[in-house]
C-alpha cells in the first residue's frame, strides 16, 4: 500500500507511539491548500460502494417473469409471476427487494443490465480482483480503482480521509492506494481518538501538534499534520453521535447497522468521498430459496432506510450509492436447488441524482455462452460514468484504458 520507504518507517514509528492509532486513522502528509477548480462543482459528493460478495443470482434478483426459458431453466428456482415486483418491459423485483421497487417508484434507483466483461472468470478470487482493479491477472495490480481515484482527487493532505472501509473483512483491494491511507473500522468508537474526552490528553497531543516543525524533520512534520485533523475530526465526530437523532428505523442486520453508521458519519461532517461495505453470502451453490432472499431484503430495506435518513438530514444530493457482484449465476438451476457461478448480472446505482429506471436491455436467455448470459455492458463503464460524472475526474487514468460513460445521471446532477 506504501510506496516508499519513508512511508514504511513511519507506519513503524506510530504504531509505536501514543498517538500513533489516531495518526494512522486519519493521517496524511502536509496540509496543501490547492483546490483543483475542475473539482469544485463536484465538492462534497460521496459515493457508497456496496460489494455483494460471493455472486449474486442477477436472474432472480431482475427477473424475466414472462420469459418461458426462464421457467424452464429453473422449475424450482423461478419466482411465480404473481409474487414479482413488477417493473416494466416484462421484467420484475424479487418480492423480497420492495426496498428497491420503492426507490424505483420514487425515481431514486437505476437499473444497469447485463453488466460484466470479456473473457469472464468464474473464480471468485480471480473476478474481484478484476472488478477490483480493472486489471486482468498479467497485468499489474498495484493499486484499486477506487484508490487511484480518490488519490487522482488530491483531497488536502492532512484532511479527513479520503475513503473509509467499515466491516471487519479484510479491506477490499479496490481502496489500496499507493498513497492515500485508507482506514477500516468496525465500530464508530473504534472510529473515535480514543482519549479526546480527556482535557489533558488533547492539550498534550494538540501542543504537539502545533509545535513548531523541525525544518528537515518530515517524520515531525507528518505527525503533527496528521494528529491535528484526527483531533479535529474525532471531536467532530463525538459532537455529531451525541446529537444524531433519526427518524428512520433502520432493519436490524449488519448491513443496515454498516449504513447508519455511514449516514452518521456523514452527518459527522467529515470530509470522506468514498464508503465501502460488504454484504456476504451470495455463494448460492445450493438452497438458494431462503438465503437469497434475505440478502436481497437486507439489501433493499438498508438501502432505502439509508436514503430516507440522508434525505431528513439535507444529504441526499450529495450522496449515490453502487452495488456490484463480483459475477452473476448461471441461467439453469443445478440439483441442490442452487446456481453455480456465471457470468453477467444487474449492478444499481441509488439516490436523489440518479436517471431512474432500466439501462441496457435484459441479456437474451437464448443467446447463451457457455450456459451463461452474455453482456453488453462493461462494468468500467459503470466505474467511468462515477468517475467522470459524479466525481468530475478523468477516467482514462484511473481505469487504465477510455470507456464511455453511461446515461446515469440527471441533467442537474
Amino acid at each position: 500500500m506504501f510506496a516508499s520507504h519513508s512511508h514504511s518507517t513511519r507506519r513503524r514509528f506510530l504504531k509505536s507511539s501514543a498517538i500513533g492509532s489516531a495518526v494512522l486513522t486519519f493521517g496524511g502528509v502536509a496540509p496543501s491548500s490547492l483546490i483543483r477548480a475542475a473539482e469544485e462543482s463536484q465538492a462534497g459528493r460521496i459515493l457508497v460502494v456496496i460489494e455483494m460478495a460471493g455472486g449474486n443470482d442477477g436472474l432472480n434478483t431482475v427477473i424475466p417473469s414472462a420469459d418461458e426459458t426462464y421457467k424452464k431453466s429453473r422449475p424450482a428456482l423461478a419466482i411465480k409471476p404473481s409474487d414479482v415486483l413488477n417493473i416494466g418491459e416484462g421484467l420484475g423485483f424479487h418480492p423480497e427487494l420492495r426496498g428497491f421497487a420503492d426507490l424505483l417508484e420514487a425515481g431514486k434507483l437505476a437499473i444497469v443490465q447485463g453488466v460484466g466483461y470479456l473473457d469472464p472468470n468464474r473464480s471468485h478470487f480471480e473476478s474481484m480482483d478484476i472488478w477490483h482493479t480493472c486489471q486482468r491477472k498479467n497485468e499489474v495490480r498495484a493499486d484499486g480503482w477506487l484508490g487511484r481515484m480518490v488519490e487522482s482527487r488530491k483531497n488536502a493532505p492532512g484532511s479527513d480521509p479520503a475513503a473509509i472501509h467499515l466491516g471487519s473483512e479484510k479491506q477490499p483491494f479496490a481502496l489500496m492506494s499507493r498513497n492515500v491511507r485508507v482506514p477500516s473500522i468496525r465500530t464508530l468508537e473504534q472510529f473515535r481518538l480514543q482519549g479526546t474526552d480527556d482535557v489533558a490528553f488533547r492539550k498534550a497531543v494538540q501542543e504537539l501538534a502545533d509545535a513548531r516543525r523541525g525544518e528537515d524533520n518530515d517524520l515531525l512534520n507528518f505527525v503533527q499534520s496528521s494528529t491535528s485533523s484526527a483531533i479535529s475530526a474525532s471531536e467532530r465526530l463525538s459532537t455529531s453521535l451525541k446529537s444524531y437523532r433519526s427518524g428512520v428505523k433502520y432493519p436490524e442486520n449488519a448491513l443496515g447497522q454498516q449504513l447508519k453508521t455511514v449516514a452518521q458519519l456523514i452527518g459527522s461532517g467529515l470530509q470522506t468521498s468514498v464508503y465501502y461495505v460488504q454484504l456476504g453470502g451470495f455463494d448460492t451453490h445450493s438452497q438458494q430459496p431462503a438465503v437469497h432472499a434475505a440478502l436481497l431484503g437486507q439489501l433493499g430495506d438498508s438501502v432505502k432506510a439509508f436514503l430516507s435518513d440522508l434525505e431528513q438530514m439535507q444529504h441526499a444530493d450529495q450522496v449515490s450509492v453502487m452495488t456490484f457482484s463480483e459475477f452473476g449465476r448461471r441461467v439453469a438451476e443445478n440439483a441442490s436447488e442452487g446456481t453455480d457461478h456465471g457470468a453477467a448480472g444487474p449492478m444499481f446505482i441509488a439516490g436523489a441524482a440518479v436517471r431512474s429506471g432500466l439501462v441496457g436491455r435484459h441479456p437474451d436467455l437464448n443467446d447463451l455462452e457457455e450456459g451463461d448470459l452474455k453482456h453488453h455492458t462493461d462494468f468500467r463503464r459503470v466505474y467511468a460514468t462515477l468517475i467522470e460524472k459524479w466525481f468530475g475526474c478523468d477516467s482514462s487514468a484511473i481505469l487504465k484504458a477510455i470507456y464511455e460513460p453511461l446515461e446515469l445521471f440527471s441533467d442537474k446532477a
